[in-house]
This record gives C-alpha cells, structure tokens and sequence, in this order.
C-alpha cells in the first residue's frame, strides 16, 4: 500500500482540538499595522484629491472666482497637508502602538479544560476591560470561514461563528470570530464534524446507552429538545 500524504499543519490540529490556547499568527500583527498605515494614507490622499478637485471644478464653473485658489495652490495645498500628515498621525501613533499589546490579549481555545462532556468555544480579548466568552458546541447554527485578499497576502483566515439566540437578536454579523489564524480551514473542518455529533439528541455522560429520539413538534427546534432532555436527565437523577 502507498504511503498517504499528511498535511502538515503548524501548529498542529492535535494541539487545538485539546482545550489548549492558542493565539492569533504573529503575521495578523503585522497586517493590522499594515492595514492602519493604508488607511493613515487613503485618508490623506481621498482629502487632498477631493479637495483639490473640487476646487478645478469650481475654478471650470466661474473662472473668476476660484481663480486666485487655483493660482495660490502651491501655497495653501502644503501647508494642509502637513496639516493632514499631522491629524493623522495623532490617532495612527497610539494604534500602532496599542495594536501589537492587544492582539497579543487575545486567547482561543475550542475545546474547554474543563472537560469534554461539553465541547464549547473559548475567547478572550481586552487591554483594560477584558473580556471572556465561552460559545457551547451545542448552541452553534452556523460556521463560516473568511480570507480575504489582505488575509491571503500574510497567509490568514477567520473563522465566524453565528447562535440561535444570537442570530434572533438585532445584532448584526457573527457573535464571535476566530481572526488571524494561519490554519482557519482545520479549525473550521473539526467544529464542523463537532456540530454534527449534536445534531443527534444529546445524551448525558452518565447514560450508557442512546435512547430514541424525542419526536418532534411543530415549533421545535435542536435547542428546544436539548434543552426538555437535560431537564427530564435532571430529574431523573433527583428520582433516583
């Protein structure tokens, strides 16, 4: 039999599926500096340009009031682009500096260390507010991956993940994502065959065997019959 090819896969799959952190590639640092610089630039030219523009369109339209702008350009464009240079670097400076500091923050983990009886997806970002987010397997509706053509250059992805009760509410966009990952498409493959496994009725731990479905009624969704499941499991012990 031939030898099968492996994909090689930094870090390993082994290490993210075990409840491990993992943090974000050293090159989604350098993309997001990257990217605040483009945007410092476009901000400069989209104003010089429109500015100067506007002012040919003018000068086009009566000549004899926009005439003195358009011959004392050379002095006033200058100083408003130093101006600019100036505005812009106020915001870019601290956002080159803070960026590095919070994408350092930022943790995953898409199997807690607490156990594995209920798989979930773990986030935690922030500088002064700190914020940690844990996403149950089970509550999950949908998984998305995303690269971009700014992601492609540094070798990225993201991975987006959308809930029932987050999806039903008025918020817009997934309720977390997994960014500036190097091997987005294998974390997204294994919390796939993950989900699967829930799309069967839940069954506790401590049941030795699977029991038949709950029928289902009309109204009735994943979330609804794992959620009368766990309830009747409680009860059951409580009898017992």
């Amino acid at each position: 039999m031939g030898k099968v090819e492996s994909r090689v896969i930094k870090p390993p799959i082994e290490k993210v599926v075990s409840g491990k952190i993992f943090k974000p590639d050293k090159a989604y640092t350098t993309k997001v500096l990257v990217k605040n610089a483009g945007i410092a630039f476009m901000i400069w030219f989209l104003t010089m340009a429109s500015t100067v523009g506007l002012l040919y369109v003018l000068y086009f339209i009566d000549p004899a009031e926009f005439g003195s702008a358009i011959d004392s350009m050379n002095i006033w464009a200058p100083k408003m682009s130093y101006w600019m240079i100036i505005g812009n670097l106020l915001w870019l400076i601290p956002a080159e500096v803070l960026t590095p500091i919070y994408i350092n923050s930022i943790e995953y983990s898409v199997i807690s260390e607490s156990g594995e009886s209920m798989p979930e997806i773990y986030v935690k970002k922030g500088i002064l507010t700190i914020t940690r987010k844990h996403v149950p397997f089970r509550t999950i509706t949908n998984i998305s991956s995303n690269a971009g053509v700014f992601d492609r250059i540094f070798g990225l992805g993201s991975v987006s993940i959308e809930t029932a009760g987050y999806s039903g509410s008025n918020q817009t966009g997934p309720e977390e994502k997994l960014e500036g990952i190097r091997f987005y498409e294998e974390v997204r493959d294994f919390i796939l065959n993950e989900l699967r496994k829930f799309r069967t009725p839940y069954v506790t731990t401590t049941e030795p065997d699977r029991e038949a479905p709950v029928p289902r009624g009309p109204g009735l969704d994943d979330e609804i019959l794992i959620t009368l499941r766990e309830i009747r499991d409680l009860l059951k012990e409580k009898g017992e």
